[in-house]
């Protein structure tokens, strides 16, 4: 409910960033989010904690496509990549820092409440802070606002840069009415005419759509999950090793600011989503392993637990073939393995899965598995799973924000912004809804392949229609986008618009 909320909300931002301003908007994103955390924590039943939910998300969707837009529009075009990726890692590292409070909050009273209801306070924050802060100068231009934006540009930019900044701006929006005639009315049909806008929706919606399509949150949301069936029995190790995942994925974020501006956004992503490629190629490789390889279930050892004997396995009629990933496959009721205390990878007993069950199979000094088998080869499947991070992280984790942030023309800035991350959490929801019904359909090993195969054409993708827009002027961007033509060795520089030369 809460990616639904983010669906709504990114869709809205759009609208109210031009409307209103990027400033604004963010202000009311803080008010949403704060709350939707206080009807979360003192929710006293299950409706009440689910429409607490939507707010969140509606607050979350709103603020994740704005927050990087007023970056990229106040900041300087030498840095302005490495301040929108400074966003992504306060992100990234305010998911690892969310780990660690909720471990906090698991000794204390109303553990659940505490955990979701803390979540107002950095929103009250930001809404504080935020009043301190000017509005995107480039919004108040466009309004007509000029002595406002001329002051705060002025305050950004060093002396011998200002002034050319302000008579591009100034060019950008005079263009924009004498094309339409007016520089408010926002037509849906005219801005897909566009060629520019159009080209830029192509690049950004696309790069939204391929960042959740190669399974990122599948992998954020179901570490512990992954990291079980790849043959860790423990919750707790399962819990633990997904706190790795996420600060990794702070860590890449890291590396994203430092890389941004020197290396470009393109072969950022490139480099990226070659990684990203290998990676699942090995998780991919583990989860057939682990599953074709996964121990037989003995009727001996099922017997000694003869009150809990997984019901489809005592009714079989070729039970001397069943091996631990048939047993977890049961589904009448659900059933567990409980593997051989001389060795994980013995043959051990198919048992019905409960609480009880568990807690006898441990009793014995034994494992007891539910979502992946015992395998060798399970730190094989960690290496693979921080590898991904590793490599998704600086790239494909945070560009797509910094392309949209600065592809579109200023006028349809906030809107085509919104469609893009719309897009994104569209995504998001179909991928993290999909994934574990794909795991049980055609296996984790299929399902990581087929995020592989995707991360392929989200390469082909990037190199096609992927412009570099490292170190242009945001109203450089546009005139770029107009003269674009296909480029695959994205990694030469050419001459680009205005004489001077950028890399294209």
């Amino acid at each position: 409910m809460a990616v639904a909320g983010a669906i709504i909300g990114a869709a809205m931002g759009g609208w109210m960033n031009d409307r209103f301003g990027r400033r604004s908007t963010i202000l009311v994103a803080d008010v949403l989010f704060f709350i939707g955390a206080v009807i979360m924590a003192s929710a006293p039943n299950p409706a009440l904690l689910i429409i607490g939910r939507v707010f969140v998300g509606l607050g979350v969707g709103m603020a994740s496509m704005t927050a990087p837009l007023y970056i990229s529009e106040a900041s300087p075009a030498k840095i302005r990549g490495a301040l929108v990726s400074t966003n992504g890692f306060l992100i990234t590292g305010g998911q690892f820092l969310s780990y660690l409070i909720n471990l906090a909050f698991t000794k204390a009273p109303g553990t659940w409440r505490w955990m979701l209801g803390v979540a107002g306070i950095p929103a009250l924050l930001q809404f504080i802070l935020m009043l301190l802060l000017p509005e995107s100068p480039r919004w108040l231009f466009r309004k007509g606002r000029e002595e406002e934006a001329e002051a705060i540009l002025r305050k950004i930019y060093p002396t011998n840069e200002v002034d050319r900044e302000i008579r591009d701006l100034k060019e950008s929006v005079e263009s924009e009415i004498q094309e339409t005639g007016s520089s408010e009315k926002i037509n849906i049909m005219k801005l897909l005419k566009t060629k520019t806008v159009r080209r830029g929706l192509v690049a950004g919606v696309g790069l939204q759509v391929f960042q959740q399509f190669v399974g990122i949150n599948t992998v954020m949301y179901y570490s512990p999950t992954i990291v079980q069936l790849a043959g860790f029995a423990s919750n707790r190790t399962a819990l633990l090793l997904s706190l790795v995942t996420a600060g990794l994925n702070a860590l890449g974020s890291i590396v994203s600011i430092y890389f941004i501006d020197r290396t470009g956004r393109k072969k950022l992503l490139v480099i990226s989503l070659f990684g990203v490629i290998i990676s699942l190629g090995i998780l991919s490789a583990v989860f057939h392993e682990t599953s074709s390889h996964s121990p037989l279930v003995n009727q001996t050892q099922t017997s000694q637990f003869a009150n809990y004997t997984c019901p489809d396995y005592g009714s079989a009629t070729n039970a001397a073939s069943w091996d631990c990933m048939k047993c977890l496959k049961a589904s009448s009721p659900d059933c567990g393995f409980c593997a051989s205390p001389a060795d994980k990878m013995s043959p051990g007993a198919c048992l019905i899965s409960n609480d009880t069950v568990k807690d006898t199979c441990h009793a014995e000094d034994r494992l007891w598995y539910t979502r992946g088998c015992p395998s060798k080869y399970g730190w094989l499947a960690l290496i693979g799973l921080a590898l991904y991070i590793i490599f998704f992280s600086p790239g494909m984790g945070t560009v797509p924000w910094i392309v949209n942030s600065e592809i579109y023309p200023l006028r349809f800035r906030g809107v085509c912004g919104g469609m893009a991350a719309t897009a994104n959490w569209i995504s998001n929801l179909i991928v993290a809804q999909s994934f574990l019904s794909l795991t049980q359909a055609i296996g984790t090993s299929w399902t990581f392949l087929i995020f592989g195969v995707i991360s392929v054409v989200a390469l082909i993708f990037v190199l096609i229609y992927v412009p570099e827009t490292k170190g242009l002027p945001i109203e450089e961007v546009e005139k770029m986008l107009e003269h674009r033509a296909l480029q695959f060795k994205f990694w030469k520089k050419s001459s680009s618009i205005s004489g001077k030369n950028q890399a294209v």
